[in-house]
């Protein structure tokens, strides 16, 4: 089990918390693969902690579906499911729609200049190759969309399904720039579509930017 020796440690945390973080990333980046077992005393001593928080990491991370893990016996990497694709990027693509739908009538100029800067760092990211932050670039800038639209329930819902759309996403910003680069583009036409109040075009554009790439995904795995 191949574990970086040289990351930086998330500061301000506790082992618990900084065990958690570590680890996700690395499902996420594939530094742990699919169906990977992942050994508690390893993990432990690469962190520089007990074993305590990484047991209670793997409870965070089975929670959210990144592992499986069987009492007595061991902890796996979930595997990538194909057919979860479909599923997780159709149900996304709908709250985020109707959060941009929300977002066009209640969004103010300075608002707009965030999302135009964010979707700045976006591309740079994506043109540096730095896929990992690109994704939680693409993150603040729905995430924002979403706190704009004043509805806790889209929030709610939008950030349950994030954790697990995760690593499609990653796997999807590590495709050539050709590819990623059209995500700039409807980042782009989304902030277009609201800066001219338009809710019907910013629903359709910002529901296209979870399907294309839900339809590129499953056809790359």
């Amino acid at each position: 089990m191949p574990v970086p020796k040289d990351f930086a440690s998330p500061i301000r945390m506790s082992a618990k918390e900084r065990a958690f973080s570590l680890i996700q990333r690395w499902i996420i980046d594939g530094t742990l693969q699919p169906g990977e077992k992942l050994i508690d005393a390893e993990l432990a001593e690469s962190l520089g902690v007990s074993r305590t928080p990484i047991r209670e990491a793997f409870q965070l991370l089975e929670v959210q579906g990144l592992v499986s893990t069987h009492p007595g016996k061991e902890t796996k990497v979930t595997v990538i499911e194909k057919v979860d694709i479909f599923k997780l990027y159709s149900t996304m693509a709908v709250l985020q729609g109707l959060a941009a739908e929300m977002t066009a009538k209640l969004i103010v100029p300075e608002q707009l200049e965030q999302l135009r800067a964010i979707n700045l760092d976006f591309a740079n990211a994506i043109s540096s190759g730095q896929a990992y932050l690109a994704m939680e670039i693409d993150e603040q800038f729905h995430n924002l969309i979403v706190e704009l639209s004043d509805n806790p329930y889209v929030a709610s819902f939008s950030a349950s399904l994030q954790i697990h759309i995760r690593r499609y996403k990653y796997l999807f910003l590590k495709q050539p720039n050709t590819t990623t680069q059209a995500s700039v583009e409807e980042h782009a036409a989304i902030i277009a579509a609201f800066e001219q109040k338009d809710s019907e075009r910013a629903h359709v554009i910002m529901k296209q930017n979870f399907i294309r790439p839900m339809q590129d995904l499953h056809g790359l795995l």
